[in-house]
């Protein structure tokens, strides 16, 4: 089984700089032994104050951070389109899938696919395992890369930089293609979901992919419930813990009514 890999996103400030919409889409990781199992064995029932408590460990905070302030939601507030930056067909084909995943599961995320690097406002960069050091130097610096390297060791990275509302505007996702399909299944979902805003692993909450103890390889349950509050609505780019916490519990009953439905929950 392949170790699990550190994660890491790296937050800029502002100054640095064919969809799939059926509900039905399979998971992408829906044939790969490792991932069948996680879901056999996966916990689905929750208290609200579970999923509170990791919602705004993930929403706010940062794992590692270059600048601008983390104390606030972030979160895209426009349509989110991917491309794929890569010559491997069958990794983009499986990330064609996760992004479906995700768009079935989270309700009012429009995120889709596309085939134009102009037209994406997420792009996700295809490399070789031995590629990966020089790719991100390519991102941020040789300086940078050495420090990532040196103190996480990571296998995938995102990061994204936000406007003076902390509204998101572009994310990047770099994913080594030759570690294997759950390695890479496993860094897509999280670094493709933490690249939309959760951006703060936390190593308190069990359930979560955002927890560089814990390795999916698909969309869990209780991660659902992480996306679908931060897109809500009600839920805005900018706001503090306090104005998040007086709208939550209006929130979470209607999140929890739309996965229990996604997920034929009881």
């Amino acid at each position: 089984m392949p170790q699990h890999r550190p994660s890491i996103l790296l937050v800029l400030a502002a100054a640095l700089a064919a969809c799939l919409t059926d509900a039905t889409v399979p998971a992408a990781g829906a044939e790969v032994p490792a991932v069948v199992v996680r879901q056999r064995n996966e916990k689905k029932l929750f208290t609200d104050a579970e999923i509170v408590e990791g919602f705004l460990k993930t929403a706010f905070g940062a794992e590692y951070h270059l600048a601008g302030r983390v104390d606030r939601i972030r979160k895209y507030d426009s349509p989110v389109r991917v491309f794929a930056d890569g010559s491997r067909a069958d990794r983009k084909a499986q990330l064609a899938k996760v992004v479906g995943d995700i768009r079935a599961k989270v309700q009012h995320l429009d995120i889709a696919m596309t085939e134009s690097s102009d037209a994406a406002n997420v792009v996700v960069k295809l490399v070789r395992d031995r590629e990966l050091y020089r790719t991100i130097a390519t991102f941020y610096g040789q300086d940078r890369a050495k420090e990532i390297r040196s103190s996480l060791d990571p296998q995938c990275l995102s990061g994204f930089r936000k406007n003076e509302n902390y509204e998101i505007e572009h994310s990047d996702v770099i994913l080594t293609v030759d570690n294997g399909d759950f390695v890479f299944l496993d860094c897509a979902y999280e670094e493709l979901l933490q690249s939309l805003g959760p951006i703060n692993d936390t190593a308190t909450v069990p359930w979560t992919m955002f927890n560089d103890s814990v390795s999916m390889g698909y969309f869990d349950v209780y991660d659902q419930y992480l996306l679908n509050l931060l897109y809500d609505p009600r839920i805005k780019a900018g706001m503090t813990v306090q104005e998040v916490k007086a709208v939550l519990p209006d929130v979470i009953t209607d999140v929890r009514a739309w996965v229990a439905k996604v997920n034929h929950l009881e």
